[in-house]
């Protein structure tokens, strides 16, 4: 499947920063994405079975990260309580790490409660529109809230919990108390959404999955953790996790587990759900497409490639006359979703 190798950076307009201030995304921050980048030695991170993970821990001079690690701790207060900073108190910015992998360059803070030893993570880019529309559609659309913040060139995200995908097929899928039949569910519930809402390239690294012990079994969930393929690529295979080589060993499991009509029923069980996200959330969905309709996120190319295969792949003309990626998300919104709205308005 051809992807870009290389996505466009593309910057955030001014109708998508209004959008972002006027529902407390866009903040102060204390600190900025370029700031970090004044690190004196670095070292490669190593998993527990001394791998590289792509990841280098950064190493400060004494002078500067005293206030750099305090500016950390009032950055995790914001994002995860907004106003109430006093928390920093017990906070400490243990380690920062670089990632030169990739199209977003992170870096990666892991933040430590001094009280119980307890941590977590967030990870500071810089804003690309492309990823903030990804990040503002899981939050609508999906079961799943998003904590980010942006201010100019500084782009914030909370840590997304979970086992990595690709470990998870890896290591999971040989255990004896695995449940293949709701594994295989949620990721034909994970397909949809992802189609629904074009966004792309979710390839098993690109995923995480929780897990929750039930109470006779357990339960799966599939979390989306790179936003950067949102409505950008003109072929529609790419927003359909199905179709990537990566993830064959789940589409194999799912054959082997789940007939057709069982798919189908799976499909509109999440159609429902999106659908009913969307009435709740339908006057900030609007504005957001508005901004992105507003907005260029791809080349025009990619965008009449894609109009032309969803009016093939979902036997319409409906996406002849869209101009640009928001036009086609509107559509296919529509499109996928207009019989399931129209049941919830009954």
């Amino acid at each position: 499947m051809k992807i870009s190798k290389k996505k466009d950076f593309i910057p955030i307009s001014q109708k998508l920063w209004q959008y972002l201030e006027q529902y407390n995304r866009k903040k102060k921050l204390p600190i900025k994405y370029k700031e970090l980048f004044r690190y004196q030695e670095s070292f490669p991170v190593l998993d527990k079975n001394g791998q590289d993970t792509l990841w280098d821990s950064l190493i400060y001079s004494q002078s500067h990260e005293k206030e750099l690690k305090e500016n950390l701790a009032i950055l995790y207060a914001l994002l995860k309580t907004e106003s109430h900073i006093e928390i920093v108190e017990h906070l400490e910015a243990e380690r920062i790490d670089y990632c030169n992998f990739g199209n977003s360059h992170p870096f990666r803070v892991k933040i430590v409660n001094l009280l119980n030893d307890n941590y977590d993570y967030m990870y500071i880019k810089t804003p690309d529109a492309s990823r903030v529309y990804g990040l503002e559609l899981e939050h609508l659309l999906s079961p799943n809230y998003i904590s980010y913040l942006v201010d100019e060139d500084t782009l914030v995200e909370e840590h997304i919990a979970g086992i990595p995908g690709d470990q998870f097929i890896k290591d999971y899928f040989s255990f004896p108390n695995f449940n293949k039949v709701r594994f295989a569910k949620e990721f034909i519930k994970f397909n949809e959404r992802c189609f629904v809402r074009l966004l792309g390239d979710m390839r098993s690294y690109n995923f995480v999955v929780e897990v929750t012990p039930d109470f006779e079994d357990e339960q799966y969930r599939i979390r989306a953790i790179d936003f950067d393929q949102q409505s950008y690529e003109g072929n529609k295979s790419v927003y359909l996790p199905q179709y990537f080589k990566e993830n064959n060993s789940i589409i194999k499991m799912g054959m082997e587990f789940i007939n057709v009509d069982t798919t189908k029923q799976y499909q509109f069980e999440e159609r429902t759900l999106i659908a009913r996200r969307l009435n709740i959330q339908s006057e900030r969905l609007h504005y957001l497409l508005d901004c992105m309709r507003k907005d260029q996120i791809s080349r025009q190319g990619k965008v009449e490639e894609l109009k032309k295969e969803l009016n093939n792949y979902l036997h319409t003309k409906e996406f002849h006359d869209c101009k640009n990626m928001g036009d086609i998300l509107e559509v296919n919104l529509r499109l996928m979703l207009s019989d399931h709205i129209r049941k919830l308005e009954v």
